[in-house]
């Protein structure tokens, strides 16, 4: 084990700042680490690009960014999800600059060459100049590994990478009761916040699995609520409240234990009263009791969040999805997600997820703000003092495997931030 002192952190690789109790506060300040990790871990892991949800119909569209490739991710006329770098094979310009839409193609505004939905180059302007020179169907647009599962579809740009559902691994089982609070319905993107913080990528990456932090810095979220609901998330002293790591980097801490599987319902909860009106709202459009149950119990979504390594949580009701774009600049994008069923049924709860959404997770907010202050005062504090390590030491002592086998802590331990970042060491490590 190296230690890190004034003298050394700056000449250690960067697998060396990475040890079992602690990692470097370079690794939040070092462009040149920035720089190895966008190849390292973006460019050769799973990253998650959209949901199904966004893609309803041929020529629907996404873009946003794998690594430092730009990639539009869209459905072709046959139904396939592809990622394509957002780049004509001409002189390179991008061909996207929508978030989102729907289109039958894509075509270069700077010398119109055009692009079918599945990457094909269909069309160039007065082609009599290119005749002996080139094969059109040698330019179509570069194209990345797309998989998926459970509607999340992720891209690779690294073309010998292992099976998506061998990276995923034991996350599969917890992707599965995520999804379930659709409440019997597909789960859909409703919409999206975007924002960025000043400050490291990986200091997010840590919290989504930081559970310590929730009733210190969430306060004002606490008090803002119903008691039912900060009864609810109070589980600094439940001992049932775990974080698991899962492998490859994944974690989930399970806040609420009791909403983990929301398929499993005794019957015994009560539903809420503050939900008494949505209640009415659904008897009066036909729903039956056990479908009201379903759909009410899953209205906070799961009771607990899933990190995946790199760039996605499934945090409890939405994605948080992360994109580096500095050493010190990240942007956020937070996805709200509802069911996708009968206006008449899921549109009163859906207008109730996305009001507990923006509660939280909204510009406007009890819960993203004060997380944003931490983040950058982390990013502002880790340039002082270089030898002090960042600490990720908490329930080290009291972690044990699970009965799947799976490394446990409490909730409030740091589990998953040793997990992320013995992953991180793993991909630095490779040459």
């Amino acid at each position: 084990m190296t230690e890190f002192t004034a003298a050394t952190v700056y000449d250690l690789p960067p697998a060396d700042l990475v040890l079992g109790d602690r990692v470097a506060g370079r690794m939040y300040t070092d462009p040149a680490i920035f720089d190895q990790e966008r190849t390292k871990i973006f460019e050769r892991s799973w990253i998650w690009v959209a949901h199904e949800s966004e893609l309803p119909k041929a020529g629907s569209f996404k873009s946003t960014h794998v690594g430092r490739h730009p990639v539009i991710v869209t459905k072709d006329r046959k139904g396939e999800i592809r990622t394509l770098v957002n780049r004509c094979r001409h002189r390179g310009a991008s061909l996207c600059e929508k978030k989102t839409g729907h289109a039958n193609g894509f075509t270069c505004p700077y010398h119109a060459w055009s692009y079918g939905l599945d990457g094909k180059l269909r069309g160039i302007p007065y082609p009599d100049g290119y005749e002996g020179v080139m094969d059109k169907a040698d330019l179509g647009l570069k194209t990345l590994r797309t998989e998926s599962y459970g509607g999340m579809i992720f891209a690779t740009v690294d073309a010998d990478a292992e099976p998506l559902a061998d990276f995923l691994g034991d996350v599969k089982l917890w992707i599965d009761r995520f999804m379930a609070q659709g409440g019997g319905y597909p789960v859909k993107v409703l919409g999206t916040h975007r924002f960025t913080y000043r400050g490291n990528w990986k200091i997010q990456l840590e919290n989504t699995t930081d559970g310590y932090h929730f009733p210190i810095v969430h306060r004002s979220w606490m008090a803002s609520v119903d008691a039912e609901t900060a009864e609810m998330m109070s589980f600094m002293t439940d001992p049932t409240a775990v974080t698991h790591d899962l492998g490859n980097g994944h974690s989930v801490m399970q806040m609420v234990p009791e909403h983990s599987d929301l398929e499993a319902d005794d019957g015994s909860e009560p539903l809420q009263p503050r939900f008494d009106g949505l209640v009415a709202q659904l008897e009066a459009a036909g729903a039956d009791e056990a479908e009201i149950r379903r759909l009410v119990r899953a209205v906070h979504g799961t009771g607990f969040n899933l990190n995946l390594f790199p760039n996605v949580s499934m945090s409890i009701s939405f994605f948080r999805v992360l994109r580096p774009i500095s050493v010190d600049e990240t942007v956020i994008e937070h996805v709200a997600l509802g069911s996708d069923g009968p206006a008449e049924i899921v549109g009163p709860v859906n207008r109730e997820r996305l009001r507990a959404h923006e509660h939280f997770q909204g510009p406007f907010g009890f819960g993203t703000p004060d997380d944003s202050e931490g983040w950058d005062r982390v990013q502002r504090g880790a340039q002082g003092a270089p030898e002090l390590p960042i600490m990720v030491n908490r329930g080290l002592g009291r972690e044990k495997p699970s009965a799947e086998g799976w490394p446990t802590s409490h909730v409030t331990d740091e589990t998953g931030m040793r997990a992320a970042y013995a992953q991180w060491k793993r991909m630095m490590s490779d040459d």
